[in-house]
């Protein structure tokens, strides 16, 4: 049994039973064999894990032809790296070379002969077993160097915040705020958990505005306010520009998340749709946690008067389309501001 289960599996499709029966009798000794009479349920095979290593493939079947397998095969990611060999009686030199062309990596000739078939098996499945093991390893590299980028991005947020009045739990609030606002408008979860880890930083370039604008208890002059703003600016080229989607977004986010959907915010003055969605999300999740926070300068306003000055500032400050997800989504923003709540502060009215 044990034996059994070590070895591959190789799926034989073909409309002849006879035919079959000849091709399982030559692997059956070295392999596990599945077959299939036409090509739909051969689809269905190669589609249901565990899914086989390799699959001889006939060519002229009634419905689906072989040629039409092996493209639907190689158009599917669960089922493009199988390979296939083909094994038909038409041995044309075209014919051969539609069977490479659709994703064939071999080409078997009726009547077959053992030791051909034997070697030609064994040949693709060692190759196959040698791809598999190779994109394991791309993989980790892939995962552990994704893990070092995380890695650095949440230095970089944890850095941001020694020099400001900001906490580390401001930054995980509004990060799984951002995401839960993410997957509400219909990104799927990979690109959800790309915002998440790219929120943190936001802010990061405020590493590069004075402590004393930074840490200022009281509002800031005009002066003062030109060089806060800097720090979107700052805070992109500190991140810089990158094939990493990880750190793009989070230069995208640190350059975009104070523009207004009126235009009249900044660094850029963009308008609308043209401001990146994802700063337009940051931009929601970090007002209503900087809102609901304390901070030296004020005391935490309660939610229900922060979600007044949401709805009252979409269309101008916030995308409109974005106000009502976040609404529908604040049972979820509660628990997790509960879950990460600074030490307990009496709430009080906003003086605005």
């Amino acid at each position: 049994m044990e034996k059994a289960e070590s070895q591959p599996t190789v799926l034989v499709v073909d409309d002849v039973p006879e035919n079959i029966d000849v091709l399982a009798g030559i692997l059956r000794p070295e392999y596990k064999v599945k077959v299939s009479l036409n090509g739909e349920k051969a689809l269905n095979l190669a589609r249901t894990s565990p899914a086989p290593d390799l699959i001889l493939l006939d060519i002229m079947m009634p419905g689906i032809d072989g040629y039409e397998v092996c493209r639907q095969l190689k158009a599917d990611l669960t089922t493009r790296r199988i390979p296939v060999i083909f094994v038909t009686a038409k041995g044309e030199v075209r014919d051969e070379a539609l069977g490479f062309a659709v994703g064939g990596v071999d080409y078997i000739t009726k009547p077959v002969s053992p030791p051909i078939v034997q070697a030609r098996v064994k040949t693709h499945l060692a190759l196959y077993d040698q791809t598999r093991a190779l994109s394991g390893l791309v993989r980790q590299r892939t995962d552990e160097l994704n893990d070092t980028r995380l890695q650095v991005i949440r230095r970089l947020g944890r850095a941001a915040e020694f020099k400001d009045n900001e906490t580390g739990l401001h930054v995980i609030r509004m990060s799984h705020y951002s995401r839960l606002l993410g997957l509400s408008v219909g990104m799927g979860h990979d690109e959800a958990d790309v915002l998440f880890n790219a929120a943190p930083m936001h802010d990061i370039g405020k590493i590069g505005i004075p402590d004393r604008i930074l840490q200022k208890p009281g509002k800031l002059d005009a002066e003062e306010w030109e060089i806060m703003k800097q720090h979107a600016e700052i805070g992109a080229r500190i991140i810089g520009q990158h094939d990493s989607i990880l750190l793009e977004t989070a230069r995208i986010i640190a350059l975009s998340h104070h523009e207004k959907w009126n235009g009249r915010g900044y660094p850029a003055g963009l308008e609308g749709e043209k401001i990146p969605l994802v700063g337009r999300i940051v931009a929601i999740a970090d007002v209503f946690d900087a809102l609901t926070s304390v901070r030296p300068y004020k005391r935490a306003w309660p939610v229900d008067e922060a979600i007044e000055l949401l709805k009252k500032e979409a269309g101008e400050h916030f995308d409109p389309a974005l106000i009502p997800k976040f609404l529908e989504i604040l049972p979820e923003v509660i628990e997790i501001k509960d879950r990460y709540a600074e030490a307990s502060v009496d709430d009080v009215s906003p003086n605005v």
